[in-house]
């Protein structure tokens, strides 16, 4: 085999490593797809330089965190709803941001390496949180860049001044910074999904499913937190508690009935495509958050056309 050929195969066994760590960067599937795709052109360009010195996923991820920081220029953080705009009072007037605005789910099959060890697997999904991501992008990008590598890929300070063309003090220095706002961040936003979920966790899961698709609002509210958080993004709305659920279920949102849910993995989470009219009409995609053994964040992303074939969803399902 040439070896331009088996280093293309070796470069592509990073793909998944590569595409959670563009995610957590930048906030977006669509955007984290194209900046590997830029990663691997650029290494590609480069693999003859490549001296070995580095472990060649140490070696694509400093190119990676590169092409990130390109992006990102003066780009304005994605957002959850929640992160955005005080607690909504009503939803009569509904108003809607554009894509770019808001965080987007990833799928998990896309982002997370394979690996059979479950621990290092959990670890993976719990670094793709909703919740943890959304904190990331609260952060300046070369802040961003630095927390990520040390504490998600455990770089060293130094190997991360390195990357970041920067002194190992300033580094130490962005990384207490970085600390200091995602800790306050958690003492304020909704927090959730656990490493993976417990056989109570799952049973309630199937209870939402099944009430969910019977359009029993009473039985699904009672499986939501008290404190629940529920946003529908690009609609520039949340609601907390479930008697605003409720609320929104049965007027406004009456329209999901009948619907049908295909099972998937967002963002580290249970997740779920959602179609209305028996399956006809590709609404949303639902990712949901554990507190305890009972829901605490439920996200409807309706941009359908961009997210569905990332997640390799159809379009309509069969009756």
């Amino acid at each position: 085999m040439a070896p331009h050929a088996l280093a293309a195969i070796d470069l592509d066994t990073h793909r998944a490593a590569l595409t959670g760590h563009c995610y957590r960067m930048l906030g977006s599937v669509v955007d984290a797809e194209d900046a590997v795709q830029e990663t691997m052109l650029r290494a590609w360009r480069a693999l003859e330089k490549f001296d070995g010195r580095s472990a060649l996923g140490t070696w694509l991820h400093r190119i990676a965190t590169n092409v990130c920081l390109d992006a990102l220029g003066d780009r304005t953080p994605r957002v959850l709803a929640f992160d955005d705009m005080p607690r909504s009072a009503t939803t009569d007037e509904l108003t809607t941001r554009p894509r770019a605005h808001w965080l987007e789910p990833i799928p998990d099959v896309r982002a997370i390496p394979s690996t059979d060890d479950p621990h290092e697997r959990a670890v993976m999904r719990e670094n793709l949180r909703l919740a943890f991501v959304s904190a990331l992008q609260a952060l300046p990008p070369r802040q961003r860049a630095a927390l990520i590598l040390t504490q998600v890929l455990n770089w060293s300070a130094a190997e991360v001044a390195d990357c970041l063309d920067l002194s190992t003090a300033a580094v130490n220095s962005a990384l207490q910074r970085a600390r200091a706002t995602l800790d306050a961040r958690r003492s304020s936003a909704p927090t959730g999904t656990p490493m993976e979920l417990n056989a109570q966790q799952q049973r309630t899961l199937e209870r939402f499913v099944a009430a969910f698709e019977a359009y029993d609002v009473p039985a699904l509210t009672a499986l939501l937190r008290d404190d629940v958080v529920m946003c529908m993004p690009p609609y520039a709305f949340w609601l907390q508690g479930p008697v605003d659920v409720a609320d929104w279920l049965t007027g406004r949102g009456a329209g999901c009935k009948p619907s049908r849910l295909v099972a998937t993995q967002a963002s580290g989470a249970p997740a779920f495509a959602q179609y209305r009219q028996n399956g006809a009409e590709p609404w949303s995609l639902i990712v949901l958050d554990f507190v305890g053994d009972r829901i605490g964040t439920m996200h409807y992303f309706l941009d359908t056309e961009t997210l569905f074939p990332h997640f390799e969803l159809p379009m309509r399902l069969d009756r």
